[in-house]
């Protein structure tokens, strides 16, 4: 009897031990990034179309700015010799020929020598707002995208915990396989909204960066150009 015991005993043994020998040989299943966006279900339809619009506008405004910001390079240097020396058609085609805000700016200013320097400041101050206003065209936007993102994302989540509890009282039983593997599925959403949703609030903090940059230069240069103007002979 006691080695009847003791053969059961050891053939469950290893039984234990060959399972255990398969679930450890046996290939685990990968993750690829692809098939857990895939997974993500419908809700990463807008959250794909919320980062390809950020990354968009971003290119768009990037370019824009940094082209505003390189037209600007020297310019007030070269206007001021043009202005010292009596030659304003030679700065106005200077300005004209640049195409960038602060030529605009300076433009209107040139336009007004002759009347009063509250009236030169009143039309540079304008035409500044109006030039900065074209640089942070759509940057909101981005701004916006940040916000709905990872709530889009949450939305996404909701949704899938909804759907594993339908499935739960269908079926009539709580399952770990469906709920544990519905939740990770699901929370891809929530991933893939966060991601969207940091990345879109760093790209419009750079372009604001950059616009305040462009806007100081303006508001220097204009100080400088009205200076220039009240200089005596002026």
């Amino acid at each position: 009897m006691i080695n009847l015991l003791i053969q059961d005993t050891t053939k469950a043994l290893q039984d234990t031990a060959n399972a255990l020998n398969q679930a450890v040989t046996q290939p685990q299943e990968q993750l690829h990034f692809i098939d857990l966006l895939f997974k993500g279900g419908w809700v990463m339809i807008p959250l794909a179309f919320l980062a390809f619009l950020a990354l968009i506008i971003f290119v768009e405004r990037y370019l824009t700015i940094k082209k505003a910001t390189k037209d600007e390079a020297n310019l007030m240097v070269q206007v001021r010799s043009y202005i010292q020396s009596g030659n304003l058609d030679g700065a106005m085609s200077l300005l004209r020929s640049n195409n960038s805000p602060l030529s605009r700016m300076l433009q209107k200013g040139l336009k007004r020598i002759g009347r009063p320097i509250k009236d030169i400041e009143g039309a540079i101050e304008n035409v500044g707002k109006l030039e900065v206003s074209k640089l942070e065209k759509n940057i909101s936007i981005l701004g916006i995208v940040a916000g709905i993102a990872p709530m889009l994302g949450f939305v996404g989540t909701i949704v899938g915990v909804i759907t594993i509890f339908h499935q739960v009282s269908i079926k009539g039983a709580i399952e770990i396989g469906t709920i544990s593997g519905g939740l990770y599925t699901k929370m891809i959403t929530s991933a893939t909204g966060l991601i969207i949703g940091i990345i879109a609030y760093v790209l419009y903090h750079i372009l604001n960066i950059m616009v305040e940059k462009i806007i100081l230069k303006m508001e220097t240069d204009a100080i400088d150009f009205i200076d220039l103007l009240e200089e005596p002979g002026k």
